[in-house]
């Protein structure tokens, strides 16, 4: 959600305006968030490993996370608006350019789950993440060329460390002795879903900013389960779709994955975009790859090498480094004092 504004104090006398230096550092919280998304969606690995030993195929496993998540994340919206902390937003209250982006937004996010499950599906899932979490670079490119942002020291040196810090926990899980499953149309997905990514995060800034992160989620996720569902039915996978009502062991994994690996993280990811940005939101995403690592190692008794620490410990460094810079480009904002009849207030 978006903060509050501050208030300014009005000032004793109506001298001409002084310069005032206003901190323009982004807000903790903002940053705790997306760690929360992060690790949240870092289960996702080990909990779609299980619902594939129990028979679900990546097109009906997304469709069912996907409408699982939305149902959570609509009766979340329904408990809000029923307690009056936020109003109920309806399409045609948007203007045209809040609806087209919210449209892309929705089908990004369909482009990057079936390809990202169906290139798992092709090559070695870490190659696969290898390509995908080339996002974060492509949205810090894209940001500074659309002069949105720029890329000062911290940001650079924070970019540089959470990329190989990624890179060192991921491309340690690739095993030659075991094999590695390279495929040009598995690796052309991966990318893909890299840059459905990179344009989710670029336009969910402020694209669509009059839906809350909580609505606006549940519009994209309600889409993501009705396309993979459709989607299914087409290439003739009714059998899977039935799958969980055939054995509903497996309903209490999907509940989980659909509320803890969807609904959750993607309102928490949304709302750290929009307090922090899309650079250093998706710096601090690279947590996630971290997180699966360690759950796999507890859960499916992966072995964690030594390196792999390291690299996790690289990224919790860059996310130190972007907490401790000042303002965005590294410098202080002069802004001028406010006269007593021109004070904000919330």
């Amino acid at each position: 959600m978006a903060p509050m504004p501050t208030s300014i104090a009005p000032t004793a006398t109506r001298s001409a305006p002084a310069q005032t230096a206003v901190a323009d550092r982004p807000p903790l919280a903002g940053f705790a968030i997306v760690i929360a998304a992060a690790s949240l969606f870092g289960t996702l690995g080990p909990l779609s490993r299980f619902a594939y030993d129990a028979g679900m195929q990546p097109t009906t496993f997304v469709a069912w996370r996907g409408a699982i998540a939305f149902i959570g994340a609509a009766a979340f919206v329904a408990w809000r608006v029923s307690r009056g902390t936020e109003r109920l937003t309806h399409l045609r209250d948007l203007d045209t350019s809040a609806r087209v982006t919210l449209a892309v937004a929705a089908l990004a996010g369909f482009v990057l789950n079936m390809s990202m499950f169906v290139a798992f599906d092709r090559i070695s899932v870490a190659l696969a993440l290898l390509c995908f979490y080339t996002y974060p670079v492509i949205v810090a490119v894209a940001n500074v060329a659309l002069g949105r942002e720029t890329m000062d020291r911290s940001r650079v040196a924070a970019l540089g460390l959470a990329v190989l810090g990624m890179v060192a926990v991921v491309a340690s899980q690739l095993d030659p002795a075991s094999g590695i499953r390279v495929d040009a149309v598995g690796m052309g997905l991966a990318l893909v879903a890299a840059g459905s990514q990179a344009v989710f995060v670029i336009i969910s800034k402020s694209g669509y900013r009059q839906v809350p992160a909580s609505q606006a989620m549940s519009v994209i996720i309600g889409t993501i389960a009705v396309c993979s569902t459709v989607l299914a039915l087409g290439i003739g996978d009714g059998d899977g779709l039935t799958l969980p009502l055939r054995d509903p062991s497996v309903l209490p994994l999907l509940v989980i994955t659909g509320l803890f690996a969807a609904a959750i993280p993607s309102i928490l990811f949304l709302t750290g975009i929009r307090l922090i940005g899309g650079t250093r939101a998706g710096i601090l995403i690279l947590f996630e790859p971290v997180v699966g690592v360690a759950l796999a190692a507890w859960l499916l008794d992966e072995r964690l090498a030594p390196i792999q620490i390291v690299g996790g410990l690289a990224i919790l460094a860059a996310a130190l480094i972007l907490q401790r810079a000042a303002a965005p480009g590294g410098r202080t904002v002069a802004a001028p004092a406010i006269e007593a009849d021109e004070a904000v207030v919330p």
